[in-house]
């Protein structure tokens, strides 16, 4: 499948980078059937991964005209294990995006956290990060991820290795009361029992939804 299926101004910036076709795994990635779809993806060094996500989530971020959609909050998160490869990531990212107009933030542990959350409150479209990074700009209030439409775990096996399962879980899981609120209707629809809880229920209600599951 050749780029010139993308939107325009990625098929461009693509071009200008000296991509003249995909790579097997972004091929597969830019398939009609995995438009919109979770993906788990393997990829040796070197194979365009990288690239390749970032085509993943283009038909979620782009509108008609092939720019960013307007938005206040991150549309799209990325994490990675390292400061390293979180810099990578990013650099890739602003040139594939550069001409769509995506902002872009990068969140990695020894760099200025106050420049930052200036960036953040700016309103980057994608955000790039470690986790640890990340879960502490998540707390401090200076990440929002209400709307936020695709999330990448870059190399995810390594960052479970490296012990950065409760920074994911912290981050992803249920981060917002909208993900709370869907993924119990989710659970309901398919026959469990399920409750939801969040910071918006008093203790009392807490309680009684607890209850209700015993």
């Amino acid at each position: 499948m050749p780029f010139s299926t993308l939107p325009t101004l990625l098929a461009e910036a693509l071009a200008a980078r000296g991509y003249a076709a995909p790579t097997p795994v972004q091929a597969q990635v830019i398939q009609p059937e995995a438009v919109g779809r979770d993906l788990i993806v393997s990829a040796q060094t070197g194979s365009g991964k990288t690239v390749a996500f970032g085509l993943a989530m283009a038909d979620q971020l782009l509108g008609e005209d092939g720019r960013i959609l307007p938005t206040r909050a991150p549309l799209a998160l990325i994490i990675a294990p390292t400061r390293e490869l979180a810099l990578q990531v990013s650099r890739e990212l602003m040139w594939l995006y550069g001409q769509s107009g995506a902002r872009i933030a990068t969140c990695v542990g020894g760099m200025d956290a106050s420049k930052e959350r200036r960036q953040l409150n700016l309103g980057a479209h994608l955000v790039v990060g470690t986790p640890g990074r990340l879960r502490d700009h998540l707390e401090r209030g200076a990440l929002d991820l209400s709307g936020l439409k695709v999330a990448v775990l870059d190399e995810a096996d390594e960052m479970l290795d490296m012990g950065f399962r409760d920074d994911l879980e912290a981050i992803l899981f249920c981060a917002t009361r909208d993900n709370v609120r869907h993924l119990h209707a989710t659970l309901v629809e398919r026959g469990f029992s399920a409750v939801a809880l969040s910071g918006e229920h008093s203790q009392n209600e807490r309680n009684a939804a607890l209850q209700a599951l015993r």
